[in-house]
């Protein structure tokens, strides 16, 4: 098939997005590709219609638990056979998973970066027909970016094993320095890049400094109808957000990492139908969910940067409406915001602190650790050792980028369920009740072995092919374990430190002292630039962030706030 027809037969559309051919076609002509499209620009297809097209399979890498799920999800309701493998899956899992990409039609195997240290992985993928690698989020290679993560460091020596592999990367973001650091760290010669505007011509940008943020944010739903997020900063602040707008009757519901599973997954099923119209939440939203109708993003804390305001803000008017992206913030958030730099780099006297507080209590002694996966509760560890939690998530990732350990915060694993009632009861049940009995005939017939080993499932494929939500799906597996028909243990998503060295002598704790100030600099310089963004008023809010992405756009926007202001002020001296 053609690549046209892959897209018609597969999609379902008739014509590519703009740039989407284009980069399609570098990917099948083996060049080396760098894909810069904004959130919610169609990435995904720019490496599936190639993998498709190609005979063998295409690698993804990517540090997102929840969109890997959800690719893999949507990719099998479209009939292509896709695999994850993820922080979480026990050894072995993830060699009946490989083994089962080797010896069936599989297309696709997404990965999570820390992967590529695992020798044992190394040496099982050797033996795939790899012909195309996609590294999605590819500026978490660059310590110019915002989001650097040392797994993707390892990219480069997975080419090495597939030379013939063809291979792209993606991202939303990125600035002139991190495109040219993509390119140096994976090893591209002569690359193909292609980078779609960041200018969002139904994208109307407003900044209000406010001293009485709710008020001004009750305002602004009121407003504007349609689907509404509210991002801010802590999750504390999601629940007080939310409960206040419900004081005022507007529907809204309040969504962190912080919350089960199931909770979020009933949450964002009612936001996405229309339900509820406005979410409150952290950044743990919104990866993965292309939802076109939302009408306005506000931000009611300033981010860190323009990239993470970028990405979050790029979820309105992805439909091509107009929509508006709003930031709020008073003088306590610019306070605020400077002062993350010197958290988020603590000293070596605080890393050293907290590495020995850490090891501690994983109770994990000098000489021993290495290879090892430990759970960790941050509450109460944060709690035991009189830490500051901020602090500390952020001292943690700077011991996972000078090669002591790697810390997932949310490692995903996946529901499991055994059958424990022999098989008259069973019938027996399944006579007297035809919902449930129904749920049990699918469990049984596409999860080989499931009535004797524990077997890991997923509920939003179950949901799918029984047409049907998965918040169902989920309470009938309770009723089915309550009944002692099964054995259900449900997801679950809990920071994880993997150690990469064994555990040291204190004063054996280091820090490259010359990249850790280089990296400093750099976030600096990101908050910086978002502060500037924020109070400054006299450049179009669109042209400054096109410019500060290496776009150079020749006019206002004549839509966003500072532009409004200048035409109100000319027509005024007309």
């Amino acid at each position: 098939m053609t690549i046209h027809q892959l897209l018609k037969n597969y999609w379902g559309y008739d014509q590519f997005r703009p740039l989407q051919e284009e980069i399609i076609q570098s990917v099948i002509d083996g060049k080396n590709t760098l894909a810069i499209l904004p959130t919610g620009g169609g990435k995904s297809i720019c490496y599936q219609i190639p993998g498709l097209y190609k005979p063998g399979i295409c690698l993804v890498v990517s540090p997102l638990i929840a969109l890997m799920k959800d690719q893999v999800f949507q990719l099998r309701k479209r009939g292509i056979t896709a695999f994850a493998i993820y922080a979480g899956m026990t050894r072995k899992e993830v060699i009946q998973t490989l083994e089962t990409a080797a010896h069936s039609n599989c297309k696709f195997l997404y990965i999570s970066p820390e992967r590529l240290s695992s020798s044992n992985f190394i040496q099982y993928i050797q033996h795939l027909p790899i012909d195309l690698i996609a590294v999605d989020e590819a500026h978490c290679i660059s310590q110019w970016g915002y989001d650097f993560r040392p797994a993707y460091l390892k990219i480069a020596g997975i080419k090495e094993l597939f030379p013939e592999a063809a291979m792209i990367a993606l991202t939303a973001s990125a600035t002139p320095n991190v495109q040219q650091d993509i390119c140096a760290q994976l090893g591209f010669e002569d690359t193909q890049v292609f980078k779609k505007g960041f200018f969002r011509p139904n994208l109307i940008y407003r900044v209000k400094e406010s001293n009485d943020k709710i008020n001004h944010l009750i305002q602004l739903i009121n407003h504007v109808n349609g689907s509404c997020i509210i991002y801010c900063r802590n999750r504390r602040k999601t629940k007080f957000i939310a409960d206040i707008l419900l004081q005022n009757n507007i529907s809204a519901h309040f969504y962190h990492a912080g919350l089960a599973q199931e909770v979020r997954d009933q949450r964002q099923e009612d936001w996405i139908k229309d339900k509820v119209p406005v979410m409150v939440c952290t950044n743990a939203f919104g990866m993965g969910i292309d939802k076109p109708n939302v009408r306005l993003v506000i931000h009611i804390d300033l981010p860190e940067c323009i990239e993470n305001y970028y990405q979050e803000a790029g979820r309105a008017g992805r439909d091509e409406q107009p929509a508006w992206a709003v930031l709020l913030y008073d003088q306590q958030d610019l306070s605020d915001l400077k002062e993350q730099v010197e958290k988020r780099f603590p000293p070596l006297e605080e890393v050293r602190t907290m590495y020995k507080s850490l090891m501690n209590h994983l109770q994990i002694p000098i000489n021993y650790g290495k290879g090892h996966y430990y759970k960790i509760d941050l509450t109460t560890f944060v709690k035991n050792f009189n830490l500051d939690a901020f602090k500390i998530t952020h001292g943690l990732k700077l011991l996972e980028q000078e090669g002591y350990l790697s810390f997932n915060e949310q490692v995903f694993t996946p529901s499991k369920v055994i059958f424990v009632a022999d098989r008259e009861w069973l019938r027996e049940f399944q006579e007297k009740d035809e919902a449930l009995s129904k749920l049990i005939g699918n469990l049984l017939r596409h999860y080989e072995g499931i009535y004797d080993v524990e077997t890991a499932i997923h509920e939003k494929t179950i949901a799918y092919w029984l047409k049907t939500d998965e918040v169902t799906i989920r309470q009938q597996l309770k009723q089915l374990a309550f009944y002692g028909i099964i054995e259900y243990h449900p997801v679950e998503n809990t920071p994880q430190v993997y150690l990469l060295e064994d555990r040291v002598a204190l004063e054996a704790v280091t820090i490259q002292q010359e990249l850790f100030d280089f990296r400093k600099e750099q976030f600096a310089q990101r908050t910086s630039a978002m502060t500037e963004y924020a109070t400054q008023q006299k450049h179009c809010r669109s042209k400054f962030i096109s410019n500060y992405f290496g776009e150079k756009l020749t006019q206002d926007c004549d839509v966003c706030d500072v532009c409004k202001k200048k035409i109100k002020s000319r027509q005024l001296q007309d």
